[in-house]
């Protein structure tokens, strides 16, 4: 079930904000446990292992690596700029 906020709100100071991002309210979390791999594999089985990831991948498996990758550039981005 998707789930969207009818109240939003900030605590960044406007500088910090990003106008370009929609804002997205965290309404609960649960903790996991896992672990990163480096994996080594011939490009065949990267391939296939790629296209039955892509089958199984459910929106908000897509949502989560968006978000994930919007904090960390958000981040760097926030780090470089108080240098």
């Amino acid at each position: 079930m998707k789930k969207t906020p009818k109240t939003t709100t900030t605590t960044l100071p406007s500088s910090k904000v990003d106008p370009t991002l929609p804002i997205i309210k965290i309404v609960s979390e649960e903790e996991e446990l896992f672990v990163k791999m480096e994996l080594e594999m011939e490009d065949k089985t990267h391939d296939m292992l790629v296209k039955w990831g892509k089958e199984v991948a459910s929106d908000e498996d897509y949502i989560e690596i968006a978000v994930r990758a919007g904090l960390k550039h958000h981040i760097h981005r926030a780090d470089a700029s108080d240098k």
